[in-house]
C-alpha cells in the first residue's frame, strides 16, 4: 500500500510540474521582448553614447545605447514578430538567473548552448556558430604557434565560459591564472602583457583586433592540433525560461529562415561598426 501511495504521489508531482511548465508565460504578451546582455562584449554587444548605427536605449541607463550582433539579432527577431525591443544590461553571471526568474524574457549574449546551461534554461537557436581561437601579442613566442601544443606561458579567459573551463585546460604548456570577470578584462590582460595568451571565439577575437592591432589571432582549425569541443559548445543560442515554448518556438521560427552565411554577414556588420574601445 505504501508503495502504491508513493507511486501516486510521484505521479501527481510530475503532473503538477508539467502543468506548471505549461503555464509559463511567454513574456511578450505586452508586445515587448525584454532581452538581457552585458553591453560590454564586442562585437556581440556593447554600450555607446548615442543611437548611431541602429543602437537602442538601455533600460534604466539614461544616455546609453546598446548595439552589436546580439542587438541586431534581437531587432530582427522583434521585427519578424511585431514586438518592441527592450535591452537590459546585466553582468555575465547574472544573465541566467535573470531569465530563470522572469526578470527578462530572454538572454541574447553570445552564450554557448551547453548541456549544463540547458539544465537551467531552454535555448532557441543557434543564431551563430563560433570557432574557438586564441589571441597573443604579435611579437611574442606564441605568435608562431601552429597548434595548441605550441602555446606556452600564462593564460586566461572570461569566467563562466567554455573558453576557460573546457579549452584552456587542453593546453598542456599553459599556466592558467584566475578567470577574467568580463570579455574586456580578458582582452586587456593579453594586450597589457599580464598574460601571454587568451582563449576566446572567432567573433570576439576579430573585434579585438580593431581595438588592439598589436595582437595576433591564432586559428588552429584544420591543423590536427586544435581545441576539442562539441557542437553544443560552439553553437550560440538564445536562452529563455524553462517551459517557455511559445517564445522559444517564435524565435526558432525566425532563426530557421537564416543560414550560417546570414549569421556571419550580420556579424561582419557588427564588427565594422563596433567602437575601438568600450
Amino acid at each position: 500500500m505504501r508503495k502504491m501511495i508513493a507511486l501516486l504521489m510521484a505521479l501527481m508531482m510530475a503532473a503538477a510540474c508539467s502543468a506548471a511548465l505549461a503555464e509559463v508565460p511567454s513574456g511578450v504578451e505586452d508586445g515587448v521582448l525584454t532581452v538581457a546582455m552585458e553591453c560590454s562584449y564586442a562585437p556581440y554587444n556593447w554600450a555607446q553614447p548615442d543611437d548611431s548605427n541602429g543602437a537602442v536605449p538601455i533600460k534604466d541607463k539614461p544616455g546609453l545605447y546598446a548595439n552589436g550582433y546580439d542587438v541586431m539579432t534581437a531587432k530582427q527577431i522583434c521585427e519578424a514578430n511585431g514586438w518592441q525591443l527592450e535591452v537590459v544590461q546585466l553582468d555575465w553571471e547574472s544573465l541566467i538567473p535573470a531569465v530563470q526568474s522572469g526578470i527578462v524574457d530572454a538572454v541574447i549574449a553570445g552564450q554557448s548552448m551547453t548541456s549544463e546551461r540547458m539544465e537551467a534554461v531552454d535555448f532557441a537557436g543557434p543564431y551563430l556558430y563560433a570557432t574557438i581561437v586564441c589571441l597573443a601579442k604579435k611579437d611574442s613566442a606564441n605568435a608562431a604557434a601552429t597548434g595548441i601544443s605550441g602555446l606556452t606561458g600564462t593564460a586566461t579567459s572570461q569566467i563562466g565560459t567554455i573558453w576557460y573551463d573546457t579549452c584552456l585546460p587542453q593546453v598542456k604548456g599553459a599556466t592558467i591564472v584566475p578567470a577574467a570577470e568580463s570579455a574586456p578584462a580578458m582582452l586587456m590582460a593579453v594586450a597589457s602583457g599580464t598574460v601571454d595568451f587568451v582563449c576566446t571565439d572567432m567573433p570576439t577575437a576579430q573585434g579585438a583586433l580593431i581595438a588592439y592591432p598589436d595582437l595576433k589571432l591564432l586559428d588552429f582549425a584544420g591543423s590536427g592540433d586544435d581545441f576539442v569541443v562539441s557542437e553544443e559548445e560552439i553553437n550560440i543560442g538564445v536562452s529563455v525560461q524553462k517551459g517557455n515554448t511559445v517564445l522559444k518556438d517564435a524565435i526558432n521560427a525566425f532563426l530557421s529562415t537564416k543560414t550560417a552565411d546570414d549569421f556571419n554577414a550580420l556579424m561582419a556588420q557588427a564588427i565594422a561598426v563596433q567602437p575601438l574601445s568600450e
